[in-house]
């Protein structure tokens, strides 16, 4: 239940938010534009996938420029479209549609009607709708519908209809062509309102005017060329347009408007076209002076008139142009229902949803991951997102929105950065406001970027605890007044603590002069034994650096500050790491069996007469990762005050590089010597240990400090031993009398 409702406040909530947020900007006309020209490209992008040629079906006629440079001035004498009626119906075409409109009378128009009652073919001139005039400023364009004219006219409208008329493009006039025109051929509306950015994307296939509903252009020559009656085609708004007949069957998408979404797929190249003088004239040739000429076959087609010269009025954008003939509008719209090739837009709701679930999704499974992923992920879903809308708008025409979807999922990742980046900020600083006193910078940004907070409050972990203390420091008390004793302590602990820092150690505490600390919490490390090893050794190496400095002040500091020397003492194993103390003070903290060993081990070292001691779990750990990097001697197996259990102790001599020949000389002898014994050959060992001792590089009365030395302790033990040997079960175990 708590993890779901994580989920839930975390990263369900903020997709849910994003993409609701995006969905109505979507909605605005400026994002809608911007959707737009995605599908114009998602459109182009597919031409060379599609099939080359629209269907045979419809010749477009154009009125190209060499029609224009053949007749004159635009527009033509209605005389030369009498003629070209006349010649062009002799080829039996089944419809000859105009998108060209001729609302206004003309002296030729007894030529125009002559030539239109010569051709059997079904001819269909455009009509417009027109509007109310401001009042004051001119007078209404267009006749109302239940005007004599228009009932007069073959400008039929469609009966079957059902659905909400309300959202249907409604006009309150109708402009039909001039006189006789309208009673002798068919009108049909060739109205496209262009969208917002211009271009025509949603054309109607039907639009209201009063009570009744009439079709488009595009829509009355498709009926015309299948020869439907009214009452075999059905409109239901908001959802399709059915024609049932015997000639075909057809299902044509609309919208609540009566729109449909124009699938474009050919520009001018695409379409059949023939230059309208080049078609007169050849006609004229063939049929009046009866030349062989070859002219299109025009039998049982759409015949589909319109402007296509640039400079001519009838021209406007489209996906492909900004300046497209717009007959070509109705000629896509019709090649589209020829072909049952209808586009689609998907609905919002399952892209919604979708996305919701894509980006509480991926937030959840990239939150612990690297933000550098996430960020891939950011990128990488909305690049994939777009290629799958193109594919779909490709292969079956199917408009999945891009824009909105890929605002929201880049603003959900963006807010999701963001807000990580304030947490990790946040994490950051915390841990750096806990932890920056006890542990280095570096160790700082590794807590960071492992992503996982320390675990406070108590928790078991493998570390190597470290002790150190200064040899005789009381003595310093003595010498030193407060002053420069907290200068030469602050110096002092400066150093250790960069060194314990510098290699991942956490500071614990500091004890007058002795230095407490953890090496493997809070952030685990395998190697926490080689580096604790490691951290020893260059601090003694620090520490040397120390005494020539302070030596080379000169009387600023006594001579017990020149020969100082630290012991350290490590020990490795399970311990308690966390924030222990009051509930208003407290400290992170090691406590533990493990932790008391490393004490012993600090303290012990001074009765074996060396600076740094360790027990046999820190130099198997030590090798596991250091190999043989630091050396090491043991010094046999030993009960350490407070415990029974025997425990293997190991000095640790120094770094490889820094163990001088002599010093390898000293441990060989002295391992040997050790071997001898635990076989208890008391003199053998002694005889050894006297070797030894003679390379010791500590010795009493010449190392400032030092009482005594391994091979010594040695000595005076095996010398006991020879005249009280231990019990037969013994085992080579020496019990500590000191801490």
């Amino acid at each position: 239940m708590k993890s779901a409702l994580t989920f839930s406040k975390q990263h369900l909530f903020p997709a849910v938010v994003a993409m609701s947020l995006a969905l109505l900007l979507g909605s605005m006309i400026w994002m809608k534009d911007i959707e737009n020209i995605t599908l114009d490209l998602r459109t182009k992008a597919r031409v060379p996938w599609q099939v080359p040629m629209a269907d045979p079906q419809q010749l477009v006629v154009a009125i190209d420029e060499e029609s224009v440079a053949d007749y004159k001035a635009w527009p033509w004498p209605r005389r030369v479209h009498g003629l070209f009626l006349a010649l062009v119906g002799q080829t039996k075409p089944a419809v000859i549609s105009w998108d060209i409109l001729f609302t206004e009378p003309s002296e030729d128009d007894e030529r125009f009607i002559r030539g239109l009652k010569s051709t059997e073919a079904n001819v269909v001139f455009g009509a417009v709708t027109g509007e109310n005039g401001v009042a004051g400023e001119r007078e209404p364009e267009g006749l109302l519908p239940d005007d004599p004219i228009v009932k007069a006219s073959r400008l039929v409208s469609l009966k079957n209809v059902t659905g909400d008329r309300s959202k249907v493009i409604t006009k309150p006039r109708v402009m039909l062509p001039a006189g006789e025109l309208a009673t002798l051929s068919k009108s049909a509306l060739v109205d496209t309102p262009p969208g917002s950015d211009g271009v025509r994307r949603r054309v109607p296939l039907i639009i209201r005017i009063g009570d009744n509903i009439y079709p488009t252009l595009s829509l009355t020559s498709i009926i015309e060329l299948w020869k439907v009656q009214p009452d075999e085609v059905t409109v239901r708004i908001g959802d399709a347009i059915e024609i049932n007949n015997a000639y075909a069957k057809r299902s044509i998408p609309i919208d609540e408007t009566g729109s449909f979404l124009v699938n474009y797929r050919y520009s001018t190249d695409g379409f059949h076209t023939v230059g309208y003088s080049y078609l007169t004239s050849n006609l004229n040739k063939k049929f009046v002076k009866k030349e062989e000429v070859k002219v299109p076959d025009t039998t049982g087609r759409i015949l589909m008139v319109g402007q296509t010269a640039a400079g001519l009025s009838d021209i406007g954008p489209s996906p492909f142009s900004a300046l497209t003939p717009l007959v070509l509008v109705h000629s896509n719209v019709i090649d589209n229902v020829l072909r049952a090739d209808y586009a689609r837009e998907l609905p919002w709701w399952p892209v919604w949803i979708g996305a919701v679930v894509m980006g509480a999704g991926g937030l959840r499974y990239l939150s612990q991951r690297k933000l550098g992923a996430q960020a891939l992920f950011g990128l990488g879903v909305p690049v994939a997102y777009v290629g799958i809308a193109t594919l779909l708008w490709i292969v079956s025409s199917r408009w999945l929105p891009v824009v909105w979807p890929v605002v929201g999922f880049i603003s959900l990742q963006v807010f999701m950065i963001a807000r990580r980046l304030i947490a990790e900020q946040k994490a950051k600083e915390q841990i750096k406001g806990m932890f920056g006193a006890y542990v280095s910078p570096e160790l700082v940004n590794r807590m960071v970027a492992s992503g996982e907070s320390p675990q406070l409050g108590g928790h078991d972990a493998e570390i190597t605890a470290y002790f150190s203390d200064i040899q005789g420091f009381s003595t310093f008390s003595e010498k030193l007044k407060s002053g420069p004793l907290v200068e030469l302590m602050n110096e002092y602990l400066t150093a250790c603590t960069d060194i314990v820092q510098e290699q991942g150690g956490t500071l614990d505490k500091y004890i007058g002069d002795a230095v407490v600390a953890m090496f493997g919490a809070p952030i685990p490390m395998e190697d926490h034994a080689y580096r604790a090893c490691v951290a020893t050794q260059k601090v003694h190496i620090k520490l040397g650096e120390l005494r020539e400095k302070w030596k080379s002040e000169g009387e600023k500091w006594p001579s017990i500050v020149w020969k100082m020397q630290s012991r350290i003492g490590l020990n490795t194993g399970v311990c308690m790491i966390g924030n222990m103390g009051s509930r208003t003070r407290f400290n992170y903290t090691m406590m533990g069996d493990d932790v008391n060993l490393a004490a012993r081990m600090e303290s012990g070292a001074k009765s074996w007469g060396t600076y740094t001691m360790c027990s046999e779990a820190t130099k198997l750990s030590c090798e596991k990762h250091g190999g043989d990097h630091v050396v090491f001697r043991p010094l046999g197996r030993i009960v350490v005050k407070g415990r029974t259990k025997a425990v293997p102790i190991y000095e640790i001599v120094g770094l490889k590089e820094h163990v001088s020949d002599k010093t390898r000389e000293c441990l060989a002898l002295f391992e040997q010597g050790l071997t001898k014994y635990y076989d208890r050959d008391w003199d053998g060992a002694l005889a050894l240990f006297a070797k030894s001792s003679e390379l010791e590089l500590n010795v009493p009365g010449v190392t400032p400090g030092v009482v005594s030395n391994p091979s010594l302790v040695y000595i005076d033990i095996t010398e006991h031993f020879k005249v009280e040997p231990p019990p037969e079960n013994w085992g080579g175990v020496y019990v500590m009398k000191e801490k």
